[in-house]
């Protein structure tokens, strides 16, 4: 049976693990703020590395995708139903430390890593250093 999932998870382009620095850093900081932990979700990973991917291929740095798609459509695209959702993109960070010193430095996005109705989130690091980092709450 493992054996399976293994084959799955390869063939749907998903990751054997979670990231466990990103799950690390990120639990540490809502710790501070006295924030619930989120989870690692290789689905909203699979929804960021797209989006990461799309951006440096296609040479634009943006939270729509050039067809108009949001961050609302990928995740959806991807297969998760959503009550609370967010999206940080970043670019040229070389490390996971960098980008997420980065993020907790700029308001906008500290506040959807602390958001209080975050409850998932996942990350990706795509060509040339494109972050993106999708938070999110199931229905």
């Amino acid at each position: 049976m493992k054996r399976l999932l293994i084959v799955f998870l390869i063939v749907a382009g998903l990751p054997l693990y979670a990231n466990p620095a990103a799950v690390s850093i990120m639990n540490d900081m809502r710790a501070d703020k006295r924030r619930a932990p989120l989870t690692y979700s290789v689905i909203l990973e699979k929804a960021a590395d797209m989006h990461a991917r799309d951006m440096a291929e296609n040479g634009f740095f943006s939270h729509s995708s050039q067809n108009g798609a949001s961050v609302g459509d990928r995740v959806k695209t991807a297969g998760y139903q959503w009550c609370f959702l967010a999206e940080n993109i970043a670019q040229g960070q070389t490390s996971l430390s960098q980008v997420m010193a980065g993020w907790a430095s700029s308001p906008g996005h500290y506040k959807n890593m602390m958001h209080k109705k975050a409850a998932q989130f996942g990350l990706a690091q795509g060509p040339g250093n494109t972050w993106v980092m999708v938070l999110a709450a199931p229905c």
